[in-house]
C-alpha cells in the first residue's frame, strides 16, 4: 500500500491550528483554539471552501465583463469628444486667424484707432467698410454668432451678427460685448474664454490692435447642437465646463446626483451619489479654457452586457441564496440542538447542577443524546448532593473542634494572675479580676455556635483586655469602639480577641507602654457588596519583617507546625471554613507610630438564626 494511504488524517482545524504554532502564535493559538475546534467552525470552513471558489468566480467575472464595458463605452465617447473637441480647436484657429489678419491688414481698423472727431466723415467710411467686411466674412465661419469691433478712443461697438435676431437680442448681445470689454486688461488676448452672460455661456476671443479691439462671440448653445445627438442615455448629458469645472448646462442633475466633473485625460471616472452611478469622460480645448465634458449613467452601460453575463448574475445571487438557505438549514436540524448540549454541559462544568436540556422537536439521535444528558445529570446531582453534606458535616466537626481549641488557652494564665493578686492582698482587684475571669469564662463556655453579635465579641475583648490590663499595670491602655448601627452584625466567636491576644503577646513590653485600639467600620466595594472591616491596631514595634513576609504567604500550614502564631492560624482557618474566599486579613505596620495592623474583613450577609444550622454554614459556602 502506498505511503499516503497510512498518513494520519487531519482536520481543517487541525492544519489551521498547526499553521499559527509554526508561525510562533502561540498566545494567539491558545485564543482561537477553542473556537477553530468547533463543529460550528469547520462546517462552516467546509461549506466556504465549497462555494466561496464558486461564487468569487462568478463576482470577478461580472466586475470583469463591467469593467470591459465601461471601458469600451468610455473610450468610444471619449474618441468622439476627442474628434469635435478637435473640430471646434480648428474653426477656432480659424476664426484667430483671420481676426488677426483683418486687424493687422485691414486700413480701416487704422481709421478706427483714432479720434472720431478728427475726420468724421473718413470715420464713417472706415466704419462701414468693417462692417460690411466683417458681415460678408461671417458668413464662412457657421459656428460664429458674431463679430465685433470696438474703438476706444470713440467709446464706439461695431456688431454683426451672423444670423438675423431680434432688435433685443442685438441689445442684449451688445451689453455683454460692453461688460466683457470693461474687463479687457485682465485678459489673455492668445485665448478664447468663458463668459457667463445673463442667457446663456459664450465663448469669446479678444484681440487688441492700437486702440482698437476686435474678436469673436459664440453661445455655448451652438457649439452643443452636434452633442445633442449623442445617445448617452435617458439621464446622461454632454456639457461644456469652464477650467474650474463649472457647467454651462444641466446644472440641476450635476447638482442632484451629487456629480464630480474631473476627469482623467486618458480614461475615465465614476462619480454620484451612491445610489446612481455615472461614467465621466471629457477633453480639454487647446484654444481656450474650457472642456468637453459627457456624463454616462453606468446603469445604461450595464444594459448592454452579454446575455451570459446576466445568467452569471443570476447564477451567482442563486449560489448565494442557496449557501443561506443551507446553512440555515444546517444550523436548525444540526448545529443549534448541539450548541444547546454545549450551553447545557459548560453550566454543569461550572457548578450549575440544575441545568438540563430543553426537550424541543429534532432528530431521534439527539433526542436520544438529550434524554441520556438529562439523566445522567440528574444522578450525579444526586450523588454531589450526598458527597457534600458528608463534607458539610466534617467541616462543621472541623470548625468545633478550632474553637473548643481557643478555649484552654487562656486558662493557666488566669490562674497564675489570680494567685498573683491574693499574694499581695489586693482584694479589690482580686473582685474585679474575679468578676472579669467569670464573663471571660461564661462567654467562652457559650461559644460554641458558628456567630455571635459584635456586640458581645467587642465586650468579651473589652474584658480580656481588662484582664491582661490587670495583669501589666501601667504597661498598656486599650479603646474598643462600639458602633451602634454595626452592633448587631454577627461575626465568628473570638476572631477579635485571638488577634489582641496576638498583639498582647508580641507587642507588650516593660520597657514603653503601648495603646490597643480596636475599631469596627463598614465599607462597600464597587460592586455594592458590604463588609464589616474590624481593625486591630498598637502603638508597639510592629511587626518584623520575617514575621510579615511569613503572615503575607498566608500559608495556613506554618502557624499549626511550628506552634507560632496558633491564635493566627486558628482565626484564618475558621474564616476560611465559614467565608471561603470573601473574608480577608491582613497584616501590615503603619507608617505614621510604627506600630502592628491587623485588619480583618468579613462579608456582611442575612442569616437565619439557629444555632449549628446545616444551612447558615452551607450559604457560606
Amino acid at each position: 500500500m502506498p505511503f499516503f494511504w497510512r498518513m494520519p488524517s487531519r482536520s481543517i482545524g487541525d492544519i489551521m491550528l498547526g499553521q499559527l504554532h509554526s508561525e510562533g502564535g502561540t498566545a494567539a493559538l491558545r485564543k482561537l483554539k477553542p473556537y477553530v475546534n468547533t463543529l460550528r467552525f469547520k462546517f462552516l470552513v467546509a461549506v466556504l471552501v465549497i462555494f466561496a471558489p464558486l461564487v468569487t468566480v462568478l463576482v470577478i467575472n461580472n466586475y470583469y465583463s463591467a469593467d470591459v464595458v465601461r471601458n469600451q463605452v468610455s473610450q468610444s465617447n471619449k474618441n468622439m469628444l476627442s474628434l469635435y473637441m478637435n473640430q471646434i480647436d480648428r474653426n477656432l484657429e480659424e476664426v484667430d486667424k483671420y481676426l488677426s489678419n483683418t486687424l493687422e491688414s485691414d486700413l480701416s481698423v487704422l481709421d478706427m484707432e483714432f479720434p472720431k472727431s478728427r475726420d468724421e466723415d473718413r470715420y464713417n467710411i472706415a466704419k462701414l467698410t468693417l462692417f460690411n467686411t466683417l458681415r460678408d466674412d461671417a458668413g464662412y465661419y457657421p459656428i460664429l454668432d458674431a463679430f465685433f469691433v470696438y474703438s476706444e478712443p470713440n467709446s464706439d461697438l461695431l456688431l454683426t451678427q451672423n444670423t438675423p435676431v431680434s432688435y433685443e437680442d442685438r441689445e442684449t448681445a451688445r451689453n455683454e460685448v460692453r461688460k466683457m470689454l470693461q474687463k479687457a486688461d485682465t485678459i489673455d488676448f492668445a485665448k478664447w474664454h468663458v463668459w457667463k452672460g445673463e442667457q446663456d455661456y459664450y465663448l469669446f476671443h479678444l484681440m487688441k490692435s492700437g486702440n482698437v479691439y476686435m474678436g469673436a462671440w459664440i453661445s455655448s448653445s451652438k457649439l452643443m447642437v452636434p452633442l445633442s445627438l449623442i445617445d448617452l442615455g435617458k439621464s446622461g448629458a454632454a456639457v461644456i465646463t469652464t477650467d474650474k469645472m463649472e457647467p454651462f448646462s444641466h446644472e440641476e442633475l450635476i447638482r442632484d446626483k451629487g456629480l464630480d466633473l474631473r476627469f482623467p485625460m486618458d480614461s475615465y471616472s465614476i462619480t454620484g451619489d451612491g445610489n446612481d452611478m455615472y461614467l465621466v469622460m471629457g477633453e480639454s480645448s487647446t484654444q481656450g479654457n474650457f472642456n468637453l465634458v459627457a456624463i454616462v449613467p453606468e446603469s445604461t452601460i450595464l444594459q448592454k452586457l452579454p446575455y451570459l453575463q446576466r445568467v452569471s448574475s443570476v447564477i451567482s445571487i442563486a449560489a448565494v441564496l442557496f449557501l443561506l438557505l443551507f446553512v440555515f438549514m444546517m444550523r436548525h436540524i444540526f448545529l443549534n440542538p448541539v450548541k444547546r448540549i454545549v450551553v447545557a454541559m459548560r453550566k454543569t462544568r461550572d457548578g450549575n447542577w440544575e441545568s438540563r436540556i430543553e426537550q424541543r422537536p429534532t432528530s431521534t439521535e439527539f433526542e436520544i443524546v438529550n434524554e441520556t444528558f438529562n439523566r445522567m445529570i440528574e444522578e450525579i446531582h444526586n450523588l454531589k448532593i450526598n458527597v457534600y453534606e458528608e463534607k458539610l458535616n466534617h467541616q462543621r466537626a472541623e470548625l468545633r473542634h478550632l474553637q473548643l481549641q481557643i478555649n484552654p488557652h487562656f486558662f493557666l494564665n488566669s490562674l497564675n494572675i489570680i494567685y498573683n493578686l491574693a499574694t499581695v492582698k489586693d482584694f479589690a482587684l482580686i473582685q474585679e479580676m474575679s468578676r472579669c475571669l467569670v464573663s471571660y469564662f461564661r462567654f467562652m463556655f457559650r461559644s460554641n455556635s458558628y456567630f455571635v453579635s459584635l456586640r458581645d465579641e467587642l465586650s468579651h475583648t473589652a474584658n480580656y483586655l481588662r484582664i491582661q490590663q490587670l495583669r501589666f499595670p501601667d504597661i498598656f491602655q486599650y479603646r474598643v469602639d462600639r458602633p451602634e448601627e454595626l452592633l448587631d452584625l454577627e461575626v465568628p466567636p473570638l476572631i477579635v480577641q485571638t488577634m489582641v491576644e496576638n498583639t498582647i503577646k508580641y507587642a507588650v513590653n516593660m520597657d514603653e507602654p503601648i495603646l490597643i485600639t480596636v475599631e469596627a467600620d463598614k465599607e462597600t466595594d464597587e460592586e455594592g457588596n458590604s463588609r464589616l472591616i474590624l481593625s486591630i491596631k498598637d502603638t508597639g514595634p510592629g511587626f518584623p519583617d520575617e514575621v510579615l513576609r511569613r503572615l503575607e504567604r498566608d500559608d495556613d500550614s506554618s502557624g499549626s507546625e511550628t506552634g507560632e502564631q496558633i491564635g493566627i492560624w486558628n482565626a484564618r482557618r475558621r474564616l476560611r471554613l465559614l467565608y471561603r474566599e470573601r473574608a480577608t486579613i491582613e497584616f501590615y505596620n503603619e507608617e505614621a507610630n510604627h506600630g502592628a495592623v491587623v485588619r480583618i474583613g468579613i462579608p456582611i450577609e442575612e442569616r437565619e438564626r439557629g444555632e449549628g444550622d446545616v444551612s447558615s454554614l452551607d450559604r457560606r459556602r
